[in-house]
């Protein structure tokens, strides 16, 4: 019998602990699959520092690190340096990468780090319980914003997208949603071209992906999906924002 659809040789046995409707699963498919079709899982070394995705290592058939919050480029970078055959995957959340991670994800693109990161964007943070994060739009309702993001206060969502396309040192930046089967094949094609573009060597590369959180978001998984397409969307429009080879 022909097989047509398997599980990828990038990902372990092991069940997602993520919460019912949470779009990690589907992202991590992505990656692994990139790593199997481009034939890269031997040398890929993937990174996770403290989110949902804490747990990575146990998903991904390859090797991985823990980092401190927010220091997953760091680790990147040096590994990347000591061992530039690899290939460098970093997996992380909106709190991680665009909080306390900022001033790490900034100077790595600046640098032009060869390494590629997968920056989750779900617009609160997830494991920590439903707080505003730096992400989180203007009048979204969380635990620490319980009348709804304000622009006088707390100021406005990141582009992270946005911001890092104007360094130097980016070489490939996307934005992309796994809220319907077309974006998530656009999200593949896109993660496997920021592996192809660090294999080359251009520089940094990273993929936001729009993402559900529906248990922090009171909502059921289907609206979530509808609330990435009805919200997130507008704010943070899809497609590409740097491409080296372009």
């Amino acid at each position: 019998m022909k097989v047509v659809f398997k599980k990828p040789e990038s990902l372990t046995d092991a069940q997602f602990h993520y919460c019912p409707g949470c779009t990690h699963g589907i992202i991590h498919r992505i990656v692994a699959e990139c790593l199997d079709e481009l034939d890269i899982r031997e040398k890929a070394i993937g990174i996770c520092p403290v989110g949902c995705s804490v747990l990575a290592y146990d998903y991904f058939n390859c090797d991985m690190l823990e980092a401190a919050h927010g220091r997953a480029p760091a680790i990147a970078t040096a590994i990347k340096r000591l061992l530039p055959d690899s290939c460098l995957f970093t997996y992380h959340g909106d709190g991680d990468l665009a909080s306390i991670g900022m001033g790490e994800i900034v100077h790595a693109s600046a640098r032009g780090e060869k390494i590629t990161v997968i920056f989750i964007n779900n617009a609160i943070y997830g494991m920590t319980g439903g707080q505003m994060a730096p992400t989180t739009l203007l009048g979204q309702v969380t635990t620490t914003s319980p009348y709804g993001r304000k622009k006088e206060n707390e100021g406005y969502p990141v582009k992270m997208a946005e911001l890092l396309s104007n360094n130097q040192g980016s070489a490939y930046i996307y934005r992309a949603a796994v809220n319907n089967p077309a974006n998530v094949i656009k999200c593949k094609k896109a993660v496997k071209k920021a592996l192809q573009i660090q294999a080359r060597g251009l520089g940094f590369t990273m993929v936001e992906v729009l993402s559900t959180c529906p248990t922090n978001w009171g909502m059921s998984p289907i609206d979530a999906l509808k609330w990435v397409e009805d919200e997130m969307i507008p704010y943070y429009p899809l497609g590409e924002f740097k491409n080296a080879e372009a």
